[in-house]
């Protein structure tokens, strides 16, 4: 069924009309072609694989002729412009179709890492991996997470980089390494160690993010990690063994590693925030319309107290998540600080409420909700592993604590309307 959407009074035009015209070929080219639009190639015929590719070729050309073409990327490199909450707006319609966003130019790590590169990289380093990342010559990854270390504190770090003349000599060991089969080129999260320090702890070095080319003699692909019972992913475990990259790749300057990740997740947060607005959206949708179409006993689900509950829990999450995060992307808007509480709170509220309207979802629909035919099988994993990706809920609730705890340490209690 189609996504139905329309003008948001309290909008400006600008916004409004972007909102619509994704929706329209949301509607008209993606919905009504999902299954064929991602046929793996092991799963069908070379001439079916062949005509999922041309589609998608054929809708990013109408994205582009739209003029919709990468929102997070600024005009000069050939994208939208968008400020960010346009592109938020834009992301909730984006996500109601499965891969929607990858047909618009936007693909994680590639966009993310599109957008450090643009912030922090310098103009060779631009030039020789930004425009063949955006063109798409080049595949790219983000190596941050360590096995041995906890993801949720990233001053845990211990992958060091020592300056030996005009490189870096890169050690350590990262896991759930994003694209890391693919990828040309890795960003990877060090400290900058000096081995003649009184104390050379990584962990006491300053940060820094490093561009570091997957074909370097030292950089070892482990394996692609197995998740959701799948046999393997493109999230790689990686070993980086006395890897020498020249220190004019470091992105930005050494210190700012940890701030270009803060901007990398500040922002990715929201995103991925009203990416989970859209899917519990089409969730939503799917089990309204099996409770008014499939009869049980007697009558119709949509008669059925149960699930009429289970419609308005929905229909109350979905709301409370969309306004809280429509809350803290205008907050981002106006500067990261002031936003930081919010993001913590969407952080852990929007995933808990999209893993509860995916599972009201699938219990509704019964057997076929767990089925390859419906997509709420993907939409609760991936809702799962939002409270563990971005920063563990716990830890931001620590965060959103300690927050309104110094608010009111400083004399004045907490104002919820600002």
């Amino acid at each position: 069924m189609a996504m139905n959407v329309k003008p948001v009074p309290t909008l400006d035009e600008r916004i409004n009309d972007i909102r619509m015209r994704t929706a329209e070929i949301v509607n008209e080219d993606i919905l009504p072609n999902e299954r064929l639009l991602w046929r793996a190639a092991e799963d069908s015929s070379f001439t079916e694989h062949n005509e999922a590719l041309e589609l998608r070729a054929a809708v990013k050309e109408r994205v582009k002729q739209a003029g919709l073409w990468a929102p997070h990327l600024p005009e000069e490199y050939g994208g939208m412009g968008l400020d960010f909450l346009a592109h938020a707006y834009m992301n909730e319609v984006l996500a109601y179709a499965i891969g929607a966003a990858s047909l618009f130019g936007v693909v994680a790590p590639n966009s993310g890492n599109q957008s450090i590169l643009v912030k922090y990289g310098t103009e060779e380093q631009k030039q020789k991996w930004l425009l063949p990342l955006i063109e798409g010559d080049l595949e790219s990854g983000f190596s941050m997470t360590e096995p041995h270390n906890p993801g949720s504190d990233p001053r845990s770090l211990t992958t060091s980089a020592v300056v030996d003349g005009d490189h870096f000599v890169i050690n350590g060991h990262k896991w759930f390494t994003s694209n890391g089969i693919d990828a040309d080129f890795f960003i990877v999260m060090c400290r900058v160690v000096d081995p003649n320090a009184e104390d050379p702890d990584p962990r006491k070095g300053p940060m820094v993010q490093i561009i570091v080319p997957t074909a370097t003699k030292g950089v070892n692909i482990v394996r692609g990690i197995g998740v959701w019972g799948r046999k393997t992913s493109d999230h790689c475990e990686v070993k980086y063994e006395d890897v020498r990259v020249p220190v004019e790749n470091a992105l930005g300057r050494v210190g700012e590693g940890h701030q270009a990740a803060q901007d990398r997740l500040g922002a990715g947060r929201v995103y991925h925030c009203m990416n989970s607005i859209g899917q519990m959206w089409r969730a939503f949708d799917l089990m309204v319309e099996r409770a008014r179409s499939r009869e049980v006993h007697g009558g119709l689900l949509q008669d059925k107290q149960f699930v009429q509950g289970f419609i308005a829990d929905s229909y109350m999450d979905i709301q409370a998540a969309r306004l809280m995060t429509i809350h803290a992307a205008e907050k981002v808007d106006g500067g990261m600080a002031a936003a930081r509480t919010d993001i913590s709170a969407i952080k852990v509220f929007v995933p808990n409420a999209y893993t509860r309207v995916v599972d009201r979802a699938i219990q509704v629909w019964g057997a076929a909700g767990v089925s390859n035919d419906l997509p709420l099988f993907g939409m609760y994993q991936g809702a799962r592993t939002l409270r563990i990706a971005d920063g563990p809920d716990e830890v931001h609730k620590i965060l959103i604590a300690k927050n309104v705890l110094g608010q009111f340490a400083s004399g004045e209690g907490w104002d919820f309307g600002n």
